[in-house]
């Protein structure tokens, strides 16, 4: 998803100016390969580009022939680098194969329409594709639109395959039959809710952490109870500041896949937004400073909660530990370093680790299998 945090203001640009552009799409990878299926890239009739398909070496070769390529129209073009092919033309060495489907903006505005739409309500969206013959980029959405009309012939296979990718919340490829008894092979793209990053604490600290997740293209907000602090200004790149008020846990757009970090430095202020926090469905809570701290503000929380002396106790203490499991505290890997820099990055790395359900181990260990269940408990 974060390629659209480059290809989107590339596209709004030229549509502006009724500029035409070529759309690349990485569909298939044989063997090895640094993009996987679902990268993008756009490419503008006045050169500009944005987005990537490879490490960096596929790129110009595309961007330079795009336009003659699709000349008559979308097509599947193959890149390889594998040595059975002979010469690696295209300096990857990696030994794989990239599938690219190339449109140009007469079919590819309907997709980034919907992409965009997805990004900015941060909403999950399928998409099916035709890859082959004349139905190719012929395409079914999920949720679907009627006010997008594609060929009839394989339009209601499209939307029940792109149905399909949405409720699997995964991508596949799949040949199904239209109603020519033509056999096309389609792409079913899953592509997942943005993810959101609601940092509670406005302080030098969380600029870092800020500017890491935009990276990632995710969405990020600024929430503290200190108005001098929570400023556009100071996070330029925030998609939005709160200034929290006193009281009550506010309303705010939190949703099931997003994440919360607690760093405002006031125990106060922690405390309350903590136990607003515990409340909601997210994916990752994650409170800054040692366990210590997270535990006397649980306490502080349990001891609210109006029951009778004679159970106090025992149920406080049941409480607790059934809130520190939820929690990442002290938040963040032991990935070294005490700048807020390094802070940052160890709490994305954890975010992003528990969003994708990763293994968090170096890839050295992994794709060699050095590592064992007992590995992954530690």
């Amino acid at each position: 998803m974060s390629d659209l945090v480059q290809l989107l203001p590339l596209w709004n640009a030229l549509r502006a100016a009724q500029t035409e552009y070529v759309l690349a799409t990485v569909v298939e990878v044989e063997g090895s390969g640094y993009r996987k299926p679902g990268a993008r890239m756009l490419v503008a009739a006045d050169g500009r580009r944005a987005g990537t398909i490879s490490g960096g070496c596929l790129e110009a070769e595309v961007a330079r022939k795009a336009f003659w390529h699709t000349e008559h129209g979308p097509v599947l073009r193959r890149y390889s680098t594998s040595s059975e092919d002979g010469e690696v033309p295209f300096g990857m060495g990696c030994g794989g194969v990239v599938h690219l489907l190339l449109e140009r903006s007469s079919t590819a505005d309907v997709v980034l329409q919907r992409l965009a739409a997805s990004f900015e309500n941060r909403e999950p969206l399928a998409i099916a594709t035709a890859l082959e013959g004349d139905l190719i980029v012929q395409r079914g959405f999920w949720p679907a639109s009627p006010l997008i009309q594609f060929d009839p012939r394989i339009s209601a296979n499209l939307n029940d395959l792109a149905r399909q990718s949405f409720e699997r919340q995964r991508s596949f490829s799949e040949p199904i039959e239209g109603e020519d008894r033509q056999i096309t092979t389609v792409r079913a793209e899953w592509i997942a809710p943005r993810p959101g990053l609601f940092i509670f604490g406005a302080g030098d600290d969380a600029i870092p952490l800020a500017e890491h997740a935009r990276l990632l293209g995710w969405y990020v907000a600024i929430c503290d109870g200190r108005s001098h602090l929570a400023t556009p200004v100071r996070f330029p790149l925030a998609d939005d500041v709160h200034v929290l008020p006193a009281g009550d846990f506010p309303p705010l757009p939190l949703r099931s896949t997003d994440a919360a970090v607690v760093m405002t430095h006031s125990l106060q202020q922690d405390t309350r937004i903590l136990g607003g926090l515990l409340k909601q469905d997210l994916t990752y809570v994650g409170v800054l400073g040692p366990r210590r701290r997270t535990q006397d503000m649980l306490l502080t929380l349990a001891g609210e909660s109006g029951l009778p002396p004679s159970e106090q106790t025992f149920k406080l203490d049941e409480q607790i530990e059934t809130w520190l499991e939820r929690l990442h505290a002290p938040m963040g890997l032991d990935l070294g370093g005490d700048t807020p820099s390094g802070i940052a990055l160890a709490v994305i790395a954890e975010i992003q680790q528990t969003l994708h359900h990763a293994t968090g181990l170096s890839l050295r260990k992994v794709r060699s299998g050095t590592f064992t269940s007992q590995t992954l408990r530690s």
